[in-house]
């Protein structure tokens, strides 16, 4: 299995497998728009603030995972991490959890403080994610499900409360992505 930092020149190579792996487990609608979600994070985030992270195996991508920039109110250093993509055929073989630590750590070497997800608390706090609510720091929409916020501390300090408004990249500035 090799890692490795997204490029741009990947890019079609990566929103097919965002295509395929939500087509299979969501349906091929949602597949499209995942693969148009993820198309648009590519073309309209500022290279210094989009970080893709690639799992490959015999040459062929089987995982991949980005994390933009969110903007908080104290002005720490956060990335969110979304979507997540593993291939359904080496799903459950811990390529996920490999690929997401793997983007932690370039994160932390990046002096990156805190960072952000939202979904399964069971599947990303394998990973160190930690539930959090919106009295600690509040997401940039309604959440729909608010038990899937989750942040962790990459500087080894508490997650302490910021009050105010966060802001995430223009593509995932949608309330329905929340």
């Amino acid at each position: 299995m090799k890692f490795s930092l997204f490029s741009k020149s990947e890019s079609q190579s990566v929103i097919d497998l965002f295509k395929s792996v939500f087509s299979a487990s969501e349906g091929e609608a949602e597949g499209q728009v995942i693969a148009d979600f993820v198309s648009n994070l590519i073309t309209t985030t500022k290279p210094q603030d989009l970080i893709g992270c690639i799992a490959e195996e015999n040459e062929v991508f089987v995982g991949c995972i980005f994390f933009s920039r969110f903007t908080v109110p104290s002005g720490t250093t956060a990335f969110i991490l979304s979507p997540v993509a593993v291939s359904t055929n080496v799903q459950g073989t811990g390529i996920g959890q490999k690929l997401i630590q793997y983007g932690l750590d370039y994160l932390s070497s990046q002096n990156v403080n805190l960072v952000f997800t939202y979904g399964n608390p069971s599947y990303y706090s394998k990973t160190g994610f930690a539930k959090i609510n919106e009295n600690i720091v509040k997401a940039p929409y309604p959440l729909s499900q608010p038990i899937g916020w989750l942040a962790q501390s990459l500087d080894g300090k508490k997650i302490e409360a910021i009050a105010g408004p966060t802001q995430c990249v223009e593509a995932l500035n949608n309330p329905d992505l929340w």
